[in-house]
Parts: structure tokens; sequence; C-alpha cells
């Protein structure tokens, strides 16, 4: 069973950079990942999702491949490309895998102009190591389906980057 977890930062850069963090675990298989997509709420109260997977464009490149072989078994491979690449491109695009577009849409819907929410779908993990590697990624929990052990470790994570941020003495220019 996969848990799905959702963080909300302050903006999309410091989204994309908790997800290159978590990308860099999955190289080091500390996590498995189902799916991860930023969701950027716009100034005009639109959500943009910046999803790794394009299921269209797979979608359309895999309809290409059968539509050439297929075409040229009838001796039309351009035609045979040209639907192939057409047919395919609307599976993917009809193809939701991974977190439901239209979910990931509502939750970030809640977020403030600006705010940018990372959604994962975690398989697996390996808890201590993960959290420890989000550990100074700033956010907050926004939605979880984590035990509640898991889920206090995480926000005790992250908030103790918000707590460094703020305790952090602040010193004028000029001063010694």
């Amino acid at each position: 069973m996969a848990d799905l977890l959702v963080i909300a930062y302050a903006n999309e850069a410091a989204a994309e950079d908790a997800r290159k963090r978590v990308l860099s675990l999955q190289s080091e298989y500390l996590i498995e990942l189902g799916d991860a997509v930023v969701a950027v709420k716009e100034a005009d109260g639109t959500v943009r999702l910046n999803q790794l997977f394009s299921p269209t464009a797979a979608g359309a490149a895999s309809g290409a491949l059968w539509g050439s072989l297929i075409g040229l078994i009838v001796l039309m491979p351009l035609v045979g490309a040209t639907l192939g690449a057409a047919s395919g491109a609307l599976a993917g695009r009809l193809t939701d895998v991974g977190i439901k577009d239209d979910l990931m849409r509502d939750i970030a819907a809640t977020l403030d102009s600006g705010e940018a929410g990372l959604f994962l779908l975690i398989r697996k993990m390996t808890t201590d190591k993960v959290m420890a590697g989000l550990s100074g990624t700033g956010g907050r929990v926004m939605r979880s389906s984590f035990d509640e052990t898991k889920e206090a470790t995480l926000r005790e994570a992250l908030e103790h980057a918000q707590a460094a941020t703020r305790a952090a003495p602040a010193t004028a220019p000029g001063s010694v």
C-alpha cells in the first residue's frame, strides 16, 4: 500500500529543492516513489502541476512506434506513424497515473498565492533516513496517510528547519 504525503512550501523553488532531495534519496534506494509532483498556486488562483512523467508524450511516442510498425505491414509507414502518434497521445492524455490530478488541484487550491505543494506517493521508505533527508527543507505537512508516529517525526524534522531559521540572529549591515 502506498502513502500520500503533501508538504506545503513558501514558493516553487523550495518545493522543487525538496523534490530533488527526495529523488536523490530514491537513487540511493532509501525511498520508492510512485509519483512526485510540485503544484504551484498562481497569483490568479489557478493551479499549475509540474509533473515528472507526461503520459501524453509517452503515449505519442509509443503510438508512433507501433503505428510505424503496422504501417510497414500495409506499406504506409508515415500514415501509420501519424495515426499511431495521435491515438497514443489521446490515450496518454486520458490516462492518469500516480496521484490523481483533480485531487492535487483541490488540495493545492487551499494554498496561498505563490505557495507550492510537494505531492509524494510513497510505496516504501527507510523512515529515519528519509526524514533526515527532508530535514532542513522547511515546509508544513498539509496531508499525510502516515501513521501518527511517522507523521510526528516528519513534522518535527520540518519544524526544526523553521525554528532554526527563526532563531538565526539578524545582523545589521556594517555591524561587527
